[in-house]
C-alpha cells in the first residue's frame, strides 16, 4: 500500500477566519490536467497551500514549468496530451518514481473551441473536442484507477459543466462530451466505490477563464452575451475541489456538485 493512502478515508477540514476552507493535504499526492491556466493552475496553488504534492500535466510546456517553479519543490511539470493514454499511463508511472503514489486525480483538462452550428462543424475539429473532452477524461481515470486501487482508495474529481444536462447552441461537441463524461462518473463509481474509489464531478458554472473570452468571442447562443462580472473567479472551483476530497463530500460520491447550489457555496465558504 502507498505511504500516501488513506482514500477512502478522507480527512475532515474547516472554515478559517477568513472564511476559507482549509484542510490539511500534507504527504498527499494530486494530479491535475490542464493545469497551465484556470481551474487547474488555480486547483495546484490550492492544493500546494494546502500542503499537496501537485502534478502540473498539459500541453503547455512552459507554463506549467513556470508554475511548478512559482510553487516551488512540491510541484512538478509533466507535460502531456491527455488524448493520448500512452502519455498519461507514462505521467503516472513518473509520478510514481516522484512521490510514491496519486491520492487525487483532478479531470480538469477541456477545450470549447471551434464553436459551431453542427451543420457547418469541421468532422475532425469536432472529434478533436471529444478527444480531448471525453478520450482525456478515459485516459486519466484508466491510467491511475489500479494505482489506487493498490493504495486502498483515491479520489477522482472531473469538471463537469451545466452542458451535460442542457443543450447549448453550437456546442454539441461539448454538450455531448461532458454528458458523457457525467456518465462515465457514474459508471466508475458503481464498479469501484467498493475499492475506496470517490468519484464526483463538479459543475462550476461559468468562470473567469480563457474559455469564457472564447465564448463571448463566438457571439453565439446567451452564454456569450454574459458580462464579464457575472463569471465567477477560477479560484472557487479550485477551492471546492479541495473540499471535495473531504468527508464532508463523501454523500455526493458518483454524483455531481453545482457550485450555483448556495448550500454547497456556504459549505465551502464561498461568497
Amino acid at each position: 500500500m502507498s505511504p500516501n493512502a488513506v482514500y477512502g478515508r478522507p480527512r475532515a477540514g474547516l472554515i478559517d477566519d477568513e472564511g476559507n476552507y482549509t484542510m490539511d493535504m500534507t504527504g498527499k499526492t494530486v494530479m491535475i490536467t490542464g493545469a497551465s491556466r484556470g481551474i487547474g493552475a488555480e486547483a495546484a496553488r490550492v492544493f500546494a497551500d494546502a500542503g499537496a504534492n501537485v502534478v502540473l500535466m498539459a500541453r503547455s510546456q512552459d507554463a506549467i514549468a513556470d508554475l511548478a517553479g512559482e510553487i516551488g519543490k512540491q510541484a512538478i511539470a509533466i507535460p502531456c496530451n491527455v488524448a493520448r493514454f500512452g502519455e498519461m499511463s507514462s505521467a503516472v508511472e513518473t509520478v510514481l518514481g516522484a512521490f510514491g503514489g496519486v491520492d487525487v486525480l483532478i479531470n480538469n483538462a477541456g477545450v470549447i473551441e471551434p464553436i459551431s452550428h453542427l451543420s457547418a462543424s469541421d468532422p475532425d475539429e469536432w472529434s478533436q473536442v471529444i478527444d480531448i473532452n471525453l478520450k482525456g477524461v478515459y485516459n486519466g481515470m484508466r491510467a491511475v484507477l489500479p494505482v489506487m486501487k493498490d493504495a486502498g482508495g483515491g479520489s477522482i474529481l472531473t469538471i463537469s459543466s451545466g452542458a451535460a444536462h442542457h443543450a447549448i447552441e453550437a456546442w454539441s461537441h461539448y454538450c455531448a462530451s461532458k454528458a458523457a463524461v457525467n456518465m462515465m462518473g457514474r459508471s466508475i463509481h458503481l464498479e469501484e466505490a467498493a475499492n475506496g474509489i470517490r468519484a464526483i464531478g463538479l459543475s462550476p458554472g461559468t468562470v473567469a477563464t480563457q474559455m469564457q473570452r472564447e465564448i463571448k468571442a463566438s457571439g453565439i447562443n446567451p452564454v456569450s452575451e454574459l458580462a464579464w462580472e457575472d463569471h465567477i473567479p477560477a479560484d472557487w472551483p479550485a477551492r471546492a475541489l479541495l473540499w471535495m476530497c473531504s468527508a464532508e463530500a463523501d454523500t455526493y460520491c458518483g454524483e455531481e456538485i453545482s457550485l450555483r447550489d448556495e448550500g454547497i457555496r456556504k459549505a465551502i465558504g464561498l461568497v
